[in-house]
C-alpha cells in the first residue's frame, strides 16, 4: 500500500455495487463510498483512512421524529428508498447517474462533478476543485473539501449566521458559542451549528450541500484566494471525515423542503406555543420576585393585553448572586405550585429557564459528579468549565443514566409543580478543554469530536421528560443553541441580540437563514435583550416586526435594568396594544404555518427568491420576508420611516391585507407604513389566512374561527387551511376552499376533511374595499354562521 503525493493521488476502483451504495478502494487504503439514497439525493463518505472515525449520525432523520441512541449508524440506509441508478466505469471514470442526479468521478485523485437535471438538461450544479479537493493524508488529517467557485453563485444557510442572507465573500467558523449582545451584522460564531449550504447558480438554479459533522467548521465562500488554485470555496472540519450529502434541485423551495425532511420532522407544538411571550431576568432577579411576577399580570389585564406563555428567567433558581439548575428560591417562590398555578389561572402558561451545566458551588455538585453524570476526562474526573458566576461542569447527555437524571430533575422540580414547558438555556457546550470527553453511549469520544450534540441531546431529553408525564398533550421545548435536526425537538430563537436598529434589520436575515436550513420555528428577541433600552420608536418597529414571526417574546436584560414591556412607553401603548391584539387573532394563521411545517415540511419563513426563483428582483437583500408561500411581511426597519418601498414579486397578483387594494407582482410600491398601524402586509391572490376573530382578539376559550380570502379578480381558485380539533392537539381539520371569482361576486364552496369540530360555524371573510358579494354554494360540509365584506386589521 502506498503513500499517496500530491503528484500521484489516490487511484481509486470500483469495488462493490450494491442497493443504495457503491464502495470505491484505493491504492492507498482510503474508501469512499457513494449513495444513491433518493433519485435527487446522491452522498459522498470518503474515508481517507480506510475507516469511519465520525461519530454516529444525530442528524440525519429522514422524515423521523427521532433518532435511537446512540445515533444513525454511518453505513446505515434505512428510511430512504434506495432507488435503482445507472452506472458506467473504466480504469480512469465513474459516471452514477438517477433521474435527477450525476455524479462523475475522475477516479485518479476522486475528483468529483455534480450535475442535476433542469427540464432535458443536464446542468452543473458544483465540481471539486481541480488541485487538491481532499485531504488524503497530505495535510492535517482534517476533512477537507475544496469545490471551484463560479461566478454569480450565492450561498445561504449555515443555521443563524449575522449579516446578509447571501454568504457570498464572507467566511464562517461553525461553533457552538454565547455572543450575548453579537453584532447582528458581523459577530461570529453563533450559537447554532449548522453545516448545510443552499448554492444558488447565477440563473437561480439552486442545490443543496450538507456536511454531516459535529466538529468545529470553518466555512470560506471565496474570502479566501490563493493564486495556485484558482476561484474556490472550502469547508474544513476539525475531526471525522467529508460526509457530504448533494440534494438536486433546481427549485429552491423543494430543496429546502427536502433538506428538512432528512434532517427530521418538525415537531407540533401546542397553540399557545404561538401567542405573545413574557419574559425578562428583571422580575425574577429581584428579591421581590413574586410580586414582579405578580405585577405582570395585573399589567396585563389593566391593559387589555393577550398573553398566553412567559419565559421564566433564571433568577428563580438563585442562592445569592448565583443560580444553581432544579433548585427553587424559596425566599422569592415559596410556594412553586401555587405560583405556577396563580399563571395558568390567568391563561399563562410559565417556560422556565433551565440551564445544563451545575456551578462547582451546586448543592449538588459532589452528588452528580460521583455518580458520573459530568463530562469529564480520561480518567472520568469532571472538566470545569467557565459558565455564569463560576465555574462548573456540563451533564453528559450521552451517558444514558445521566439523561435519565436529567428528565427526573425536570420532572420533580418543574413538571410536578404542573409547568408543561422548558426553556433550554446556555446549552452552547463551551468546553475546551482538551482533555474533556463525552461517554458516547459506551464509546468514548473527545468533546471537540461532537459538542453541537450535546445542547441536541438536552432538548431530546427535556422534550422525553414531557412526554412522559403528560403523554396527551404536544410537548414545548426552546433552545437557545443546536445543530442541524433541531427542529424535531424544539422551537428557537437568534439569541441574546443587542438594542440598535441594524439589528432589526438584519436578525430577520438571520431567521432565513434558519429556516432554509431547516429550522423555521423561530423568532427574536423582540426590543433587544442587551444593551440600552429601546426608545418608544425602535420599540413600536420590533413589535410590528414580532407580531409577523412564529416566535414572538419580549425580552430584556437592559444595561440600567429597565424593563421591556408592552406598557413601558404610555404614548406608544395604544398602537401596541392593537398589535397584541393583532398577534392573537394571527395565531391561527401561525399554527397552520406549524401544521404544514410539521406535515409538509413546508417552512414558516422564506425570502421572496424561494418561491419566486425566476424573478431575478426577488434574489437582491431585502427587509422583507414570506409568511408559508402566500404571505409576504415587510416590517419597518429604517428609524423615522412613515412608507415602506417593496417589491412584488412577478408571477403573482397581491393585496394588499389592511387596505384590501390590489396589486400586479413584478413591480416596486410603496405604501403607508405610520408608527401607530399595523406592519404592511400582503397577500397573495387566491390565498386565504386563518383567523381568530374573538372580541379582544385574544381569548384561548372562545374563539371565534375565521377564513380570510383573497380572491383574485377574476378566475378560479383553491386554497387550504389546517388547525386542530377542538379538544384534540394530534387531530387535524383541514379547510379547503374552491372558488371562483367574478367582477360583481365571488363564489366558493367550503369543505372539511379529518376530525370534526366541536362547532362547524366559520365566519368566512373579504378585504375591506372588496364589494362583491360572498356567495357559499351547496355541498360544503360546514356552515357558515356570516359573510362579512369588511376585513380585520387587528385594530
Amino acid at each position: 500500500m502506498r503513500r499517496a503525493t500530491l503528484s500521484n493521488p489516490p487511484r481509486f476502483t470500483v469495488a462493490e455495487e450494491g442497493q443504495g451504495r457503491i464502495t470505491l478502494e484505493s491504492d492507498t487504503g482510503a474508501v469512499a463510498h457513494l449513495f444513491v439514497l433518493e433519485q435527487d439525493m446522491v452522498r459522498l463518505l470518503l474515508l481517507p483512512g480506510g475507516t469511519v472515525t465520525s461519530p454516529p449520525s444525530w442528524a440525519i432523520a429522514p422524515g423521523q421524529e427521532d433518532i435511537a441512541e446512540p445515533g444513525r449508524d454511518r453505513m446505515d440506509v434505512s428510511g430512504f428508498a434506495c432507488p435503482d441508478y445507472r452506472l458506467f466505469h473504466d480504469a480512469e471514470q465513474l459516471v452514477l447517474e438517477t433521474d435527477r442526479i450525476r455524479l462523475t468521478a475522475r477516479l485518479h485523485g476522486l475528483h468529483c462533478c455534480w450535475e442535476q437535471r433542469d427540464g432535458d438538461d443536464w446542468i452543473l450544479m458544483a465540481q471539486d476543485r481541480p488541485t487538491h479537493a481532499y485531504d488524503f493524508g497530505w495535510w492535517d488529517g482534517k476533512a477537507h473539501h475544496y469545490v471551484a467557485r463560479r461566478p454569480g453563485e450565492r450561498f445561504y444557510g449555515l443555521g443563524d449566521r449575522t449579516g446578509d442572507a447571501n454568504r457570498a465573500g464572507r467566511s464562517f467558523r461553525l461553533t457552538n458559542l454565547d455572543p450575548m449582545g453579537y453584532d447582528a451584522e458581523t459577530s461570529d460564531p453563533q450559537y447554532k451549528s449548522i453545516p448545510y449550504v443552499l448554492v444558488a447558480d447565477e440563473a437561480g438554479r439552486c442545490h443543496g450541500a450538507f456536511y454531516d459533522t459535529v466538529a468545529d467548521v470553518a466555512f470560506d465562500f471565496g474570502r479566501e484566494l490563493d493564486n495556485y488554485h484558482g476561484f474556490y470555496r472550502h469547508m474544513v472540519a476539525d475531526h471525522g471525515d467529508v460526509d457530504l450529502w448533494m440534494i438536486a434541485g433546481p427549485d429552491p423551495l423543494a430543496v429546502t423542503k427536502r433538506f428538512t425532511w432528512l434532517t427530521g420532522r418538525p415537531a407540533l407544538m401546542p397553540r399557545w406555543s404561538l401567542g405573545y411571550s413574557g419574559s425578562t431576568m428583571t422580575y425574577t432577579d429581584a428579591p421581590d420576585a413574586a410580586a414582579q411576577m405578580g405585577g405582570f399580570l395585573e399589567k396585563l389585564a389593566e391593559h387589555d393585553i393577550g398573553c398566553t406563555s412567559f419565559h421564566l428567567s433564571s433568577g428563580y433558581t438563585s442562592i445569592g448572586e448565583k443560580r444553581y439548575v432544579f433548585h427553587w428560591n424559596r425566599d422569592k417562590f415559596p410556594d412553586p405550585k401555587a405560583f405556577v398555578k396563580s399563571y395558568a389561572d390567568a391563561g399563562v402558561e410559565l417556560v422556565p429557564n433551565i440551564k445544563p451545566a451545575l456551578l462547582r458551588s451546586h448543592p449538588r455538585y459532589d452528588e452528580v459528579a460521583a455518580a458520573g453524570y459530568f463530562v469529564g476526562d480520561a480518567d472520568g474526573q469532571p472538566v470545569e468549565a467557565q459558565f455564569w458566576d463560576e465555574v462548573g461542569s456540563y451533564i453528559d447527555f450521552t451517558n444514558p443514566d445521566a439523561a435519565a437524571w436529567w428528565r427526573g430533575q425536570v420532572t420533580s422540580a418543574l413538571l410536578d409543580q404542573g409547568i408543561r414547558s422548558t426553556w433550554n438555556d446556555n446549552n452552547e457546550y463551551e468546553v475546551w478543554d482538551a482533555r474533556a470527553r463525552f461517554a458516547g453511549f459506551g464509546t468514548s469520544v473527545p468533546a471537540a469530536a461532537m459538542r453541537p450534540v450535546q445542547p441536541l441531546l438536552m432538548m431530546r431529553a427535556s422534550r422525553r421528560a414531557q412526554i412522559e408525564a403528560r403523554p396527551d398533550e404536544l410537548p414545548y421545548v426552546v433552545t437557545r443553541a443546536g445543530m442541524a435536526g433541531l427542529q424535531r425537538y424544539a422551537q428557537t430563537w437568534t439569541g441574546d441580540n443587542r438594542t440598535e436598529w441594524k439589528t432589526l434589520r438584519y436578525n430577520a436575515r438571520m431567521a432565513i437563514g434558519l429556516a432554509l436550513s431547516g429550522v423555521s420555528n423561530s423568532g427574536h428577541d423582540v426590543g433587544g435583550f442587551a444593551g440600552p433600552a429601546p426608545d418608544a420608536e425602535l420599540l413600536v418597529r420590533w413589535v410590528q416586526a414580532g407580531v409577523l414571526m412564529p416566535r414572538f417574546s419580549i425580552h430584556s436584560w437592559n444595561d440600567d435594568r429597565t424593563v421591556n414591556e408592552p406598557w413601558m412607553y404610555p404614548e406608544a401603548l395604544p398602537a401596541i396594544r392593537a398589535l397584541m391584539r393583532l398577534r392573537q387573532r394571527l395565531v391561527p394563521f401561525f399554527h397552520d404555518l406549524l401544521h404544514r411545517y410539521h406535515s409538509d415540511y413546508m417552512p414558516m419563513v422564506l425570502p421572496t427568491w424561494a418561491v419566486f426563483p425566476r424573478d431575478p428582483h426577488c434574489w437582491a437583500e431585502s427587509d422583507e420576508h414570506l409568511l408559508g408561500p402566500d404571505v409576504l411581511a415587510a416590517p419597518v426597519v429604517e428609524q423615522g420611516a412613515t412608507e415602506r418601498r417593496l417589491y412584488l414579486p412577478a408571477g403573482a397578483e397581491w393585496t394588499h391585507v389592511w387596505t384590501g387594494e390590489t396589486f400586479a407582482g413584478g413591480a416596486w410600491v410603496t405604501v403607508a407604513a405610520p408608527l401607530d398601524g399595523p406592519p404592511p402586509l400582503f397577500a397573495r391572490a387566491g390565498s386565504v389566512m386563518l383567523v381568530d376573530l374573538a372580541e379582544g382578539g385574544w381569548r384561548p376559550d372562545a374563539p371565534r374561527r375565521g377564513l380570510w380570502l383573497f380572491p383574485p379578480r377574476e378566475g378560479a381558485f383553491r386554497c387550504e387551511a389546517m388547525e386542530d380539533a377542538v379538544g384534540a392537539d394530534e387531530a387535524v381539520v383541514r379547510w379547503q376552499i374552491e372558488g371562483e371569482a367574478r367582477a360583481n361576486r365571488v363564489v366558493v364552496h367550503v369543505t372539511s376533511t379529518g376530525m370534526q369540530l366541536d362547532s362547524t360555524d366559520i365566519t368566512l371573510l373579504l378585504p375591506s374595499n372588496d364589494s362583491r358579494e360572498l356567495v357559499i354554494e351547496g355541498g360544503s360540509a360546514v356552515s357558515v354562521a356570516s359573510m362579512q365584506q369588511n376585513g380585520q386589521d387587528g385594530n
